[in-house]
């Protein structure tokens, strides 16, 4: 275990009192540690890594987990009709399978597994088709490329990475079937549009941008792969623009980092130092399998059971929104506050993303009127989800409650709070948001909490291409967009050795605000545990200093010049 430690936190020295999340230890690397004690058959539940941090307590648990066996896939190349004994992650009858069948092109030949969706699988398709117009989870992004020959070969590598993963390679259907299914197609080719540009008509990208747009463009789900493209050569040079758009339903943040990784190994000839890609299927059958709805629904009746309001900052009460309507603001936080903040997660042996959520439960009670603030936390949905789960394409994450009590408590003691109720929540983070919701006593209709955080962990951006050699020279990232129904959203940024911010919020909130609001949300907490720890949580500032002129000296400024110097009856008098 120690060994482990020492490659994962790059620390030369482990000793057996060391604390796993006091060596900068966080979520993401605690999802690599699961994946390197699961290859060495010492499973450990990952609320335990949370719970017992200090490497000879940790040690004492190793090999008390075991993960659901995951059931073979039955189809294979010679399989001519499918049955429902063959399909262990789903129950479909027989018609039901016959009417899979028949969206496929290529029929039972072309189909190499089915089975249910996750939990927020079936979120995001609830939304899809709420939606009507456009979608939400319809995520954009959009490349250059120096020619034509370029953006051929990139493409190509693209098609190889669809080839080998079945997340790639699925289509999902539900008409006339009593509950979705996912269908993994053995061959999925890239549907790639071209088009032509208007020179008279603005700039290249945005003109593809806004025939494309996820506000009013949808894409047909039934279809394989949840990719399509769209090229054209930009008016007045030799560049070719690829925008891309890439369906929530299946990749999260992760999946997107290893894909690019996959295509630039491709790319530069590496492709067969790439590991067996690990099927989604672990992870359906994870979810489905060794959900314990019991134990689920006891943890959400626990955390939310007396909560009778909503929690809607700013009013915001729509989440089945479209995404139209929402503005984006980033900035990045100065460096000596994320250094300050990083130093007392070390320092309580907490994640740095125990101290976000407690300053956004901060924001989220100040703005909506309650010290119980109840809003949706991004999981990263890979903790208990099989092996090799740690580089797995397809979506893992899932939105789930969290509930933070914005008190009398003290500020150090509020941290732990935080830190245990998130570490509590990692074992159920495959529960259905559905289950969570009605086991608060808020009646449906009214949605439970209306504002999200996402905390994030990016590589770095890399540098630009700059030698010839490299494969990827002469090709220029123009950004992408990411949206959610939730009319309010924060990400924490953490780049490892920086934190950014990015804030949506849907109209008339300024999303620029919001990030204000944070910052300085995570400044006031910074002071009180670097000088008064116990100060009441409650009493965490979130308004900046240029706002708080704004509102309590600009807005009241009513002075005027008059006559002074004469008196009320004179003053009539000359009226």
């Amino acid at each position: 275990l120690a060994g482990i430690w020492a490659e994962l936190l790059g620390v030369e020295r482990i000793g057996r009192h060391d604390h796993f999340f006091e060596l900068g230890g966080h979520s993401l690397l605690a999802v690599q540690l699961m994946e390197r004690l699961r290859r060495l058959s010492l499973g450990v539940e990952v609320r335990t890594l949370f719970a017992t941090p200090v490497l000879c307590d940790l040690a004492a648990s190793l090999g008390s987990h075991r993960e659901v066996a995951v059931p073979a896939n039955l189809i294979d190349e010679c399989t001519s009709a499918i049955t429902p004994p063959m399909l262990p992650l789903i129950e479909l009858s027989q018609e039901e399978i016959d009417r899979v069948v028949a969206t496929v092109p290529g029929g039972v030949a072309n189909i190499q597994d089915i089975y249910g969706l996750s939990p927020l699988q079936e979120g995001i398709l609830f939304h899809h088709l709420l939606a009507g117009r456009g979608d939400p989870y319809l995520l954009v992004s959009q490349t250059a490329f120096a020619d034509r020959a370029l953006l051929d070969r990139y493409l190509g590598a693209v098609q190889k990475v669809v080839d080998r993963h079945d997340m790639l390679r699925t289509a999902f259907v539900w008409e006339g079937l009593s509950s979705p299914a996912q269908v993994v197609w053995r061959k999925a080719r890239l549907e790639i549009a071209e088009v032509e540009l208007d020179e008279d008509d603005g700039p290249a990208h945005e003109q593809l941008k806004r025939r494309f747009d996820p506000r009013h463009y949808r894409i047909d789900l039934g279809r394989a792969p949840l990719l399509r493209f769209a090229t054209a050569r930009e008016p007045g040079t030799g560049r070719w623009l690829l925008l891309e758009l890439h369906h929530h339903l299946i990749g999260d943040h992760t999946a997107s980092e290893v894909m690019r990784g996959e295509v630039r190994a491709v790319l530069e000839g590496r492709a067969h130092e790439l590991g067996t890609p690990q099927p989604f299927r672990n992870l359906v059958a994870q979810a489905r399998l060794g959900a314990d709805a019991k134990a689920h629904e006891a943890f959400f009746r626990a955390m939310l059971g007396d909560i009778d309001e909503p929690s809607l900052p700013f009013g915001l009460s729509e989440v089945h929104g479209d995404g139209s309507g929402v503005g984006e603001a980033r900035r990045m936080l100065p460096q000596a506050l994320n250094e300050r903040l990083r130093a007392q997660a070390r320092r309580l042996g907490v994640s740095l993303a125990s101290l976000c959520h407690l300053a956004w439960g901060q924001v989220v009670a100040r703005s909506s009127g309650r010290e119980q603030a109840v809003f949706g936390t991004v999981l990263f949905g890979r903790m208990h989800a099989g092996a090799g789960a740690d580089r797995a394409l397809g979506l893992f994450m899932n939105t789930l409650p969290v509930r933070l009590d914005l008190d009398g408590t003290g500020v150090e003691a509020s941290v732990r709070a935080t830190h245990a109720r998130l570490s509590e929540l990692l074992a159920h983070e495959h529960a259905s948001l559905a289950l969570a919701q009605r086991c608060s006593g808020v009646a449906a209709p009214a949605p439970l909490f209306s504002a999200l955080l996402n905390y994030r962990h990016n590589n770095p951006a890399p540098a630009t291409a700059g030698g010839a050699e490299d494969v990827l020279a002469g090709v220029e990232w123009l950004g992408g967009e990411e949206r959610t129904n939730y009319p309010l959203s924060l990400s924490v940024e953490d780049f490892g050795q920086a934190l950014g911010l990015t804030a949506e919020a849907a109209e008339p909130i300024c999303a620029d605000r919001v990030c204000g609001y944070m910052q300085r949300a995570l400044e006031a907490l910074a002071e009180a545990l670097e000088l008064a720890p116990n100060t009441p949580v409650r009493e965490l500032d979130i308004l900046p200093a240029a706002e708080r002129g704004y509102l309590l000296e600009e807005l009241n400024r009513t002075e005027a010049d008059y006559p002074s110097q004469l008196c009320i009856h004179e003053l009539f008098e000359a009226r």
